[in-house]
């Protein structure tokens, strides 16, 4: 375990001020009016693809660095213990041995119950590379130092992540009338086909595609659940989630 010094953590605000803590004293409160540390520009000839999604966890723009970040952050806005997400969201500064390291993490997630998760995105070729492991390892090192959980996530699974992808285009709340979405939900009591489940709930609503939408809205939300290991298909196995 490489032998670390006390480390600096700059946080930037909405104003664009900069606030320094000392990494044992952070806290999640010190991120309720943070911005991410550093922009999310597009030029021509950039080697990476960034930009903005809109998360429906936060219900506002969460951004990324490249596709594999989406990727990922699509799995962080699905998870149903997920509650809070800044991209972003701090720079931290130590010594990791005679060595001087900086490190801006990629994501910074609240999960029920007020628990911390530092997230850093990498690809799987990339684990393996001494350089990258040992500021990986470092960073791992200063995060769990403090008592929260630190992740590095790298390419998700391709038929799970083309289900999320499907199911994201009904990820908006606001797109759906509760008491529509309440009555869907009640006429799926009990384990049957993603086509049943369709079915059934059309004959509350007579509109089969907007009780179709309605269905997978409620996969993405988790008040329905399926194996998306597999593909979505008609016959896919879709039950209540409690």
């Amino acid at each position: 375990m490489s032998l670390m010094g006390a480390a600096a953590v700059q946080i930037r605000g909405r104003d664009d001020s900069v606030s320094v803590t000392e990494l044992s004293l952070l806290t999640l409160p010190a991120f309720d009016a943070a911005t991410p540390w550093r922009r999310f520009r597009a030029y021509r000839g950039q080697r990476h693809y960034s930009g903005s999604y809109w998360s429906a966890t936060m219900e506002s723009l969460v951004g990324y660095e490249s596709r594999l970040e989406l990727a990922n952050l699509l799995g962080e806005d699905f998870d149903p213990s997920t509650v809070w997400i800044l991209s972003q969201p701090f720079l931290v500064e130590g010594r990791d041995g005679s060595r001087k390291r900086r490190h801006v993490p990629d994501y910074l997630v609240e999960r029920t119950g007020g628990r911390a998760c530092v997230i850093d995105v990498k690809p799987a070729a990339l684990l393996s590379d001494p350089k990258i492991a040992a500021a990986l390892t470092w960073s791992g090192q200063l995060v769990e130092s403090i008592g929260w959980d630190y992740v590095v996530l790298s390419e998700p699974e391709p038929v799970r992540l083309s289900n999320l992808k499907f199911l994201a285009g009904y990820r908006r709340a606001f797109q759906f009338a509760p008491v529509e979405v309440e009555a869907v939900r009640l006429s799926v009591q009990e384990p049957m086909t993603f086509g049943q489940a369709c079915r059934v709930g059309a004959a509350q609503l007579a509109e089969p595609e907007y009780a179709r939408g309605i269905v997978l809205h409620l996969l993405w939300a988790g008040r329905l659940t399926t194996d998306l290991s597999a593909p979505l298909a008609s016959t896919a196995i879709v039950e209540p989630a409690w």
